[in-house]
């Protein structure tokens, strides 16, 4: 018992007490490397299938992600609403009603995993065809797809077991675990390409064993714990009153990444549009502004956190420390990582591939995206800080109308106009900015209602 308290006692956090600006350091670092770990499992896809298989097997891959964070990010999303419930009742020190949603947000991962499943592999064709994929690229990329989806159940087992451990402050387990399915991944895409000549099937079935492998270790972390948040699998079951409570926080955040895909799969039609090449090179930079987008989302994740704690501890003075450090943290890592990538863009897009057309593609995008990526951050903080207090239609609603809506439009009015690919890129930082504003201006009306309403100290 006694080794088990230390074990719990080194990764856990005290986020309601003591120095602020350093937790959140310590906190959002592992957050950031779990990220990134997490986009190599897609990047070594991409890379490997790039070098080794073509710029049709590269295309191929890239075409997908799009649609896939289209048919999983409601369920991610309900994975924000276990991680902000947790940690409300893990700083309100309301055992029973923690124990409740740690089971019923796993059993929703289960679910989830097996309804993915049957909805991508029987997706998976209508809708690439939908989104126009080419024919060249088409048959390739609806095979990686359906792979991919057999590990549904792994990969949201593993994001709501490390939002569970998130909340109670632990960033650090999850990311040793994805460090050594990482490894796996890397290894497999190599041994499946290379070796065994299997092109998009072997990249899609590495990630899926390394995701198996994460989703394992996460489960097992889970049950052999001493804390509150242990899970017992005969104790797996919906809760109605939990479900409910996880999706009005969650179903709103995963609904508000489910239609910004729309708009990010409208814009990969745009691309298609322009052949292979060019979605060679488009597949090429959005992987590069992947490694500085999670970057961010920790961040984010770090407020998400942060202020849930806070907010169930009833500690509302400490929350507005909170949101101010989050952005100036948000707005350095934004402009040093996204700065550093149009910097150094020619020798990254050159590891996907050595193709020059291709890198001049890659970089168009990286100049008009990448650079001002640090407004995503700025606005996703703002996001973060509004559903840890149970907040999630407003942002919901903010951000569709914000930034989704607002790129719909620019495809069929100035893009419709202009038809280039600099036209179709600047639509992302213009509608980040005009974002931010918007939830800023939310969150300073809600702090002000609080203020009056529990008496806030600050």
């Amino acid at each position: 018992m006694e080794s088990q308290n230390k074990v719990k006692a080194a990764y856990e956090m005290d986020m309601c007490s003591g120095p602020l600006f350093s937790k959140l350091v310590v906190f959002a670092v592992p957050l950031m490397l779990s990220g990134i770990l997490q986009l190599l499992f897609n990047a070594a896809d991409i890379i490997v299938v790039g070098r080794y298989a073509g710029s049709e097997s590269l295309a191929a891959v890239g075409s997908t992600s799009s649609l896939i964070n289209l048919l999983v990010n409601v369920f991610i999303g309900l994975s924000v609403g276990a991680n902000v419930l947790v940690a409300q009742y893990y700083g309100a020190r309301r055992q029973k009603d923690l124990e409740d949603t740690v089971h019923t947000a796993m059993a929703l991962s289960v679910i989830g995993g097996l309804i993915l499943i049957v909805v991508g592999v029987l997706l998976a064709d209508p809708l690439l065809r939908l989104m126009k994929t080419p024919d060249d690229v088409l048959s390739l990329a609806v095979l990686y797809m359906r792979i991919f989806f057999v590990g549904m159940p792994a990969t949201l087992a593993y994001n709501f077991g490390s939002a569970i451990l998130r909340a109670a402050g632990d960033t650090r387990r999850p990311l040793y675990y994805l460090l050594f399915a990482g490894v796996i991944n890397v290894l497999l895409n190599l041994f499946f390409v290379i070796r065994m000549n299997m092109g998009v099937a072997g990249v899609a079935l590495a990630t899926v064993v390394s995701q198996c492998i994460s989703a394992v270790l996460i489960v097992r972390c889970l049950m052999v714990s001493d804390a509150p948040y242990r899970l017992r699998l005969s104790r797996l079951k919906l809760i109605k009153e939990k479900v409910a409570a996880i999706a009005r926080i969650g179903l709103p955040a995963g609904l508000q990444g489910a239609i910004f895909s729309i708009s990010n799969v409208l814009i990969q039609s745009s691309v298609n549009a322009f052949g292979s090449v060019a979605m060679a090179g488009n597949t090429a930079a959005a992987n590069i502004e992947g490694f500085v987008y999670t970057s961010m989302n920790a961040v984010y994740q770090t407020a998400l956190s942060f202020t849930s704690q806070n907010y169930g501890a009833k500690n509302f003075k400490r929350m507005t420390k909170i949101e101010w450090y989050c952005q100036g943290i948000v707005i350095v890592v934004g402009l040093v990582m996204g700065i550093g990538a149009v910097f150094l863009g020619p020798q990254l897009l050159d590891i996907y591939s050595s193709d020059m057309r291709v890198i001049q593609y890659g970089m168009n995008r990286l100049r008009l995206v990448c650079a001002p990526y640090f407004l995503c951050g700025m606005m996703e903080v703002m996001v973060g800080a509004l559903r840890g207090v149970g907040c999630s239609l407003l942002p919901m609603f903010v951000s569709l109308t914000g930034a989704c809506a607002f790129r719909v439009v620019w495809i069929f009015t100035v893009f419709a106009v202009r038809r280039t690919l600099p036209v179709l890129y600047i639509s992302y930082p213009v509608s980040w900015a005009v974002t931010f504003l918007a939830h800023t201006i939310c969150y300073l009306e809600i702090r002000r209602r609080m203020a009056r309403k529990e008496g806030d100290q600050a």
